[in-house]
């Protein structure tokens, strides 16, 4: 399914019969097995579009343990929202999609969340070749304050790595220390890396070593890129991503920050995959269960503190 746009989506998955259909080939290309003894003695239950496990008898659907389990929410509509968010460039909001699929907000809010929770992948490989680092606020910073200061405790720094040609790992950090920079650089890059390139920031000095090479352009002297030293790799995807929030989000709450990158890193770094709805179905598909409750305490809903859109003066 290569290329599809949304008219094919509608089309080739206008009824849950078809999806489910999709959902079983994704989940088990060579048949049907249990998802609780891995027997492939299962019989269908047509009736019911349930599986019975003809060895241990457990009755189970294709959604069953997946983060479609338990949701009321017809597969078509999952179908829409997950091509909704993983084409929309700059991310949608909850209240758009809600509109665009005719859902409530805290239905669409809760669907948005469950699938950028399956976009977070904690076991990535090491970012090598020529890497650029940079981070930012994404609420901008207090007028007149210092660059090793942020604004509050609410808005915290967040860094961002890029592979050239490559993967982004975007992360909300501590600080803007020299220990918390180096510790995120380490963390995400290749000992091995050819170079690695920032800014002036101090919290940079001394990250490479006889392996890696380290080199900075000047921004406060108004030093952008130096042949092929620059980081504007990494500053787009700053860009992109404060353009979401002005244009789509308005406002994200800062204990959903995490989420919100997560969902930036895996649009960015499917960005020219042709089989991106399939590829993020599977990741649904084999993620894990996410109930409200669950989901409530991962992103820490009870906060009420937000991250305004940075404000533009004169």
């Amino acid at each position: 399914m290569e290329d599809m746009n949304l008219p094919d989506l509608i089309d080739r998955f206008g009824d849950e019969d078809k999806c489910r259909a999709y959902l079983e080939e994704l989940r088990w290309p060579e048949g049907v097995r249990c998802p609780r003894c891995d027997s492939e003695k299962v019989s269908r239950i047509v009736k019911r579009n349930q599986f019975d496990c003809d060895s241990c008898r457990y009755q189970f659907s294709v959604t069953a343990g997946t983060l479609f389990h338990d949701s009321h929410l017809p597969l078509r509509k999952w179908f829409l929202a997950i091509y909704l968010l993983a084409e929309s460039k700059k991310g949608m909001s909850a209240r758009q999609l809600g509109r665009t699929l005719g859902t409530s907000y805290k239905t669409a809010w809760y669907l948005a969340h469950r699938i950028r929770a399956a976009m977070g992948d904690d076991d990535q490989p090491l970012l090598r070749g020529i890497v650029e680092v940079d981070e930012t606020f994404v609420g901008g910073r207090r007028i007149g304050a210092g660059r090793g200061r942020y604004r509050d405790e609410d808005n915290p720094p967040v860094a961002g790595v890029a592979e050239r040609g490559g993967e982004v790992r975007l992360r909300v950090v501590r600080d803007r220390s020299k220990g918390t920079l180096h510790g995120f650089i380490r963390e995400h890059v290749a000992d091995e890396a050819e170079a690695i390139y920032t800014d002036e920031w101090i919290g940079y000095q001394g990250v490479g070593d006889e392996d890696t090479r380290h080199e900075s352009v000047n921004h406060s002297a108004h030093e952008y890129v130096r042949a092929d030293v620059h980081t504007n790799t990494v500053e787009g995807v700053w860009s992109l991503f404060k353009r979401g929030i002005v244009g789509s989000y308005h406002q994200i709450s800062s204990k959903h920050l995490p989420a919100y990158l997560d969902e930036m890193e895996f649009r960015f770094n499917n960005r020219e995959n042709p089989f991106l709805f399939r590829d993020t179905l599977l990741v649904l598909v084999h993620g894990e269960t996410l109930p409200l409750k669950k989901l409530r305490s991962r992103l820490g809903t009870s906060s009420s503190a937000s991250l305004r859109r940075p404000v533009r003066r004169a």
